[in-house]
């Protein structure tokens, strides 16, 4: 279990040393609280109608967070199995992601949630480039689901392809939230319910090609709005929820970090995005193997979120015994 005494360098590892060794999904059991809020400043983008907004409160919350579980889709253990509790789960039949492994994600929360023993109420998806810097309370509201805004989901910017997948019946394309799967917060039974349909329609989206051609790799993160909203489900929009370096320039409030863009810059501080910088951090340097320890820091002028981010990477390969031998 995750709790308030863990170590802040295996919450690094926990998000980090398994992305470089293979795909695979992160889920956390949160523990049920009735959260009134976090915060000293209203995070939320949007919540439900009906649905209480966070309010301000003087004390911080302390962890909601349970116990980890890796789902990998390979079928068959690795060799990160004794580092993180695992569920191995069967991938798609061979051929049918067409060569676009996060297809197998919908159909791996499927298999988990029919076949593990889950007992909590509140299950968070997350995915191995993320780090947590701050202790998670539960942000869902009972039924209703905590999200997080991404810029580049737009559904109504794309509302005649949507709607081979949503019909006018269902409402207007405003009611598909601008998220994907992860980070969400949500209730176990609204999962079950939800990960069903959202198996089916990524497999139509990529079996459309103009859908295919148009979400590209945000493909599957479409399926999930649109499976929840054909659910009626509305998730609590939370800017706050997570960061993305380089362009999230400090960590603040946040309570994750995403690693997701290369962080490329000069050594005067200044950002060399789409090329290779004189200092530079990339998740997809270490596709084949684990960061080194001591990854040097960022020169000045970089942003505080980019030197938080390898500063945390270095606090947990210092304190991990045996760090790149698996």
């Amino acid at each position: 279990m995750i709790g308030r005494k863990t170590s802040p360098g295996f919450l690094v590892l926990l998000a980090l040393g398994f992305f470089f060794a293979s795909y695979n999904l992160l889920t956390m059991s949160v523990r049920y609280k009735a959260s009134k809020g976090s915060e000293l400043f209203d995070p939320v983008v949007r919540a439900p109608d009906g649905t209480e907004r966070a309010g301000k409160v003087k004390d911080m919350p302390g962890s909601d967070m349970g116990g980890f579980t890796r789902v990998l889709h390979s079928g068959l253990p690795d060799n990160l199995m004794k580092k993180i509790p695992t569920f191995i789960v069967d991938p798609l039949p061979e051929g049918l992601d067409r060569g676009y492994v996060v297809l197998n994600r919908p159909w791996a929360f499927v298999q988990w949630l029919e076949k593990a023993n889950i007992e909590e109420n509140y299950i968070l998806m997350a995915e191995p480039d993320h780090i947590f810097v701050r202790p998670l309370p539960n942000l869902a509201h009972g039924k209703n689901p905590v999200g997080f805004p991404f810029f580049y989901i737009r559904p109504t910017d794309h509302e005649k392809i949507l709607r081979k997948f949503y019909p006018e019946e269902n409402g207007p394309v405003t009611n598909i939230d601008p998220i994907g799967n992860s980070p969400v917060i949500i209730e176990r039974a609204l999962l079950e319910e939800i990960a069903p349909t959202w198996v089916n329609v990524s497999l139509r989206m990529k079996d459309d090609p103009v859908t295919d051609k148009t979400f590209g790799w945000v493909l599957e993160m479409y399926a999930y709005a649109v499976a929840s909203a054909l659910h009626g489900v509305r998730h609590t929009l939370r800017k706050d929820f997570m960061l993305q370096p380089p362009w999230d320039l400090e960590v603040g409030k946040k309570f994750i970090i995403h690693y997701t863009y290369g962080c490329d810059y000069t050594m005067k501080g200044k950002l060399t995005y789409g090329k290779v910088g004189e200092w530079r951090f990339d998740k997809r340097a270490y596709i084949k193997g684990p960061p080194p320890r001591n990854l040097s820091l960022p020169p000045p002028g970089v942003p505080e979120s980019v030197v938080r981010l390898v500063k945390l990477v270095n606090e947990a390969t210092a304190n991990i015994a045996g760090w790149g031998d698996a």
